[in-house]
């Protein structure tokens, strides 16, 4: 399969480019002991607030891209009232009457021709406005989709507002191999990464950054190993010395039906070696998506290179989306983050202290230091529940800053991620996926996480926003791999309500006590993940959701999990996911 031009063309952009060197700084901040704190700055603004109601009035296309083969089409149009200076927000004078029955009349047209009408409500999200794609020739290149809105206030004089749209209706790929994203949801949709044809369906990415030399690159029956635990994506981690063993590597991945996530974190500032990297590979029916920048707000690269690498990849292929990690909490995020279509927080707070680096004997704080979670805060003082059994903290009260990371830091950052994305106008076009610590007993981590440890942490992503789970790093624990492959298995019970249009709205989040829970609901059922952040047992009650629990079935289980008439209780760091009926 492929072996001609893609050898050739790899073994002259992959062989060996070292990684970079460290950085003298780390998320802008020194962290050596020898040199004195200094802000680091690129923080994110903070939306000006208002006292006056802006309609912050957006569209984009349901799905990137279309393609030839595609007929018909929508547009989601977003219409809420915030009091905030958002991306495209514009002030509105609103009628006396209560918001709720605000109406907008919108218009959706494509080099002066109508597309599409309709009347929305105010406060409107991702309502959809469908349209024919029938006269529309297809092009490499995206057309530029005017959206138009009117609002006619009793009595007052009629405003209008308009947002614009990039478009993609794509030829159809010689091969048949893209990936879309949906942007109702933010999920990735494909057909079988065997290349066999087939419909488009929701990919959930689940699947390990994986060592590619000594472990992939020697063992090819790993990739049996890995289709049969449950996983639908494999992360090869450069460099990939041996390039016939990593073509048998992403052929065998094919033969089994697992997709690659490319990775050119050594290369992607060498406009040279992408393009000969991405002419190699963009045809491999299995490939889902490129991986660019790893950690690339760490080691302060230019903040450019990104959005560089990204427009290239495009230029060059325009059938799959655009990833990178980003490890700092808030340090040009924005510059970073505009370089890709699926944004990845690593937020490492496990067998770490968060407040005093042991690598450096420095403090960490937000202009200083460098512990392993930038920015990462300790379990709240006084909280003994939060501590793990195996912790050096000394007996007694837990004091302030105990260096003892929380768990809640991991819900903070995918959060605030999803927030930033609001207020850039993002939030349809991008999507935030988490990458859960899979490693230890190395530089700041002095353990690995447990099994039940790293299913806490990737539920607590999801929670909170994230489509896809890539943990750091395998080869890994025995514990840590059964977990993820119990939890891999499940998906299929969960994609449903996590890439629904309906559901993915209706998402509700939730903390009792140490349990970080949330809901979706698709009308018929309601999905609820839960994870017990504490180190004890901790109790839910079925009224926090409105739900009697009756009919309940458990799909997945880490740890204890007992469901009551009343609720159900999560063991010392358990979770678990249920679906009720309503």
């Amino acid at each position: 399969m492929m072996k001609g031009p893609l050898l050739s063309a790899l073994v002259g952009t992959q062989v060996l480019i070292a990684a970079a060197a460290s950085a003298d700084t780390w998320c802008g901040k020194n962290y050596m002991s020898s040199l004195p704190p200094v802000p680091p700055g690129g923080n994110f603004p903070i939306p000006a607030q208002s006292n006056d109601p802006f309609l912050t009035f957006q569209c984009v296309p349901a799905i990137r891209p279309y393609l030839a083969e595609d007929t018909s089409a929508a547009v989601l149009v977003d219409s809420a009232i915030v009091y905030y200076e958002l991306a495209n927000a514009r002030t509105i004078y609103l009628d006396s009457g209560p918001v709720s029955e605000g109406e907008l009349e919108v218009n959706i047209s494509l080099n002066g021709n109508v597309l599409g009408t309709a009347t929305i409500p105010l406060n409107a999200t991702a309502y959809e406005i469908p349209f024919s794609l029938q006269g529309i020739q297809p092009q490499t290149g995206p057309y530029n989709l005017s959206c138009e809105a009117a609002y006619n206030p009793v009595g007052q004089t009629p405003q209008t507002f308009s947002a614009t749209a990039s478009l993609y209706v794509l030829p159809n790929p010689p091969n048949g191999a893209v990936t879309k994203m949906d942007y109702r949801s933010g999920g990735l949709l494909a057909r079988p990464a065997t290349g066999a044809g087939g419909n488009y369906q929701p990919v959930f990415p689940v699947g390990f950054f994986t060592q590619f030399d000594g472990y992939l690159s020697t063992n090819l029956s790993l990739v049996d190993e890995l289709k049969a635990q449950g996983f639908t994506i494999i992360h090869p981690i450069p460099s990939f010395s041996n390039m016939t063993a990593f073509l048998d590597v992403v052929d065998r991945m094919q033969e089994v039906g697992l997709y690659l996530m490319y990775d050119m974190t050594t290369t992607y500032t060498n406009s040279s070696s992408v393009t000969e990297q991405v002419n190699a590979l963009k045809d491999r029916p299995n490939l889902l998506l490129w991986y660019t920048a790893d950690e690339p707000d760490g080691t302060s690269d230019p903040l450019n290179t990104t959005i560089n690498a990204y427009d290239l990849i495009y230029d060059l292929d325009g059938y799959r989306p655009v990833s990178l990690v980003l490890n700092c909490q808030d340090y040009y995020w924005t510059n970073y983050t505009v370089g890709a279509d699926i944004v990845m927080p690593d937020t490492y707070m496990i067998g770490n202290n968060v407040s005093f680096s042991n690598e450096w004997g420095t403090v960490c704080t937000p202009n200083y230091g460098d512990c392993g979670c930038d920015n990462c805060v300790s379990i709240p003082a006084g909280d003994s529940q939060a501590v793990p059994p195996n912790s050096t903290l000394p007996p007694g009260p837990v004091p302030a800053n105990s260096g003892v990371g929380s768990y809640f830091n991991i819900a903070d950052r995918v959060s605030s991620f999803k927030n930033r994305l609001e207020v850039m106008g993002w939030q349809r076009t991008k999507a935030i996926w988490t990458v859960p610590q899979a490693f230890g007993e190395s530089q700041y981590w002095t353990r690995l996480p447990t099994g039940e440890e790293w299913v806490v942490q990737s539920i607590m992503g999801i929670n909170h926003g994230a489509l896809g789970v890539v943990p750091w790093a395998d080869p890994t624990s025995d514990d840590i791999k059964a977990s993820a492959s119990a939890f891999a298995k499940s998906l299929p019970d969960i994609i449903p309500f996590l890439f629904d249009a309906q559901s993915a709205l209706s998402r509700t989040n939730y903390v009792v006590g140490g349990i970080d829970a949330a809901t979706w609901t698709n009308g018929l059922q309601t999905l609820v993940l839960a994870a017990n952040t504490d180190y004890v047992n901790e109790t839910f009650s079925w009224n926090e959701i409105g739900h009697t629990g009756v009919g309940l079935t458990v799909v997945f289980r880490s740890g204890r999990l007992e469901t009551t008439p009343d609720g159900f209780t999560l063991g010392p760091v358990s979770s678990g996911v249920l679906v009720l009926p309503g």
